[in-house]
């Protein structure tokens, strides 16, 4: 293999390669997280803010090369193929890819996007969420991947209106989720009252409530919900239920204290003649810094 064009070339995306020749070793290697630099995606081969990070290289024994590639909502690579292929593991978010003269495609958390040799195509963001993903291929001859003009902002937008057929409904969730945290924050308790349903669940780190005792805790200022920083959501439907998970920063004054937690918290809203009411609201404390 050419040394020289596996520094120049990023196996995932463009990106110059972190040297971990100590792969080679003959003993187990592990690469902490934290140690690995970030580097940012180079413009003549994306749009918007990316970052990649390596995660293993190739070897003398091998020839695959992996990466963690984070997209900013709206981000993605330029229309690009792979000799020997690339499989897109979904780590978190919602994204996009589309194959060339092919729908786009929408992809989310968990998700594995096998996208074959010579295929030329487009992966990235949706407009309004983040997405990473693992990308891993295999070099062939020296190259890793051959890039081609970029996606006009016209091709986005209209790749992303079609993956968006089922999405307005995602979008009416997430909008009334972000206006039920403004109401949490503005004790706008008549506005919640109506949202709540009547059977609605409350599961806090304390224990479990009510509707009603969820809203006397607002009306009575023991929880003063400040902000919620929503740094990643996602939508699910079974039937007439939605299911998101939002990733949060909340600030919050408990008991006369300001705390900033982060917190994955899961939201259910069930239709109920024709609306969407909130049957359950669950946080979950991430054990990362806030």
């Amino acid at each position: 293999m050419n040394r020289a064009i596996f520094v120049a070339l990023s196996a995932a995306v463009g990106f110059a390669a972190t040297d971990l020749r100590a792969q080679d070793r003959a003993d187990i290697v592990i690469s902490r997280v934290g140690t690995r630099p970030l580097r940012v995606g180079p413009a003549e081969n994306f749009t918007g803010t990316v970052h990649a990070e390596t995660l293993f290289d190739t070897t003398a024994m091998t020839r695959a090369y992996g990466a963690s590639v984070s997209f900013a909502a709206g981000a993605r690579t330029a229309w690009h193929s792979h000799p020997r292929g690339q499989t897109l593991i979904v780590t978190s978010g919602v994204g996009r890819v589309q194959r060339f003269g092919k729908p786009v495609q929408e992809i989310r958390t968990g998700d594995v996007v096998w996208i074959p040799p010579g295929v030329k195509n487009w992966h990235g963001a949706s407009p309004n969420q983040t997405m990473t993903h693992i990308a891993v291929q295999e070099y062939l001859d020296g190259r890793v991947v051959e890039w081609y003009e970029h996606v006009t902002d016209v091709e986005y937008a209209s790749a992303s209106s079609g993956a968006a057929q089922g999405t307005a409904r995602e979008q009416e969730i997430l909008n009334l989720s972000k206006t039920k945290w403004r109401w949490m924050s503005e004790r706008k308790v008549d506005s919640l009252a109506a949202l709540f349903h009547d059977e609605a669940v409350f599961v806090h780190m304390g224990g479990t409530m009510s509707r009603t005792q969820e809203l006397d805790v607002i009306r009575g200022g023991m929880i003063q919900y400040r902000t919620a920083e929503i740094q990643e959501a996602s939508v699910r439907f079974i039937g007439s239920t939605a299911i998101l998970l939002n990733r949060i920063r909340l600030t919050a004054v408990v008991g006369g204290n300001e705390v900033i937690n982060p917190f994955v918290v899961t939201e259910v809203y069930v239709q109920q003649n024709g609306t969407w009411k909130l049957g359950s609201l669950s946080f979950t404390r991430l054990l990362t810094p806030p």
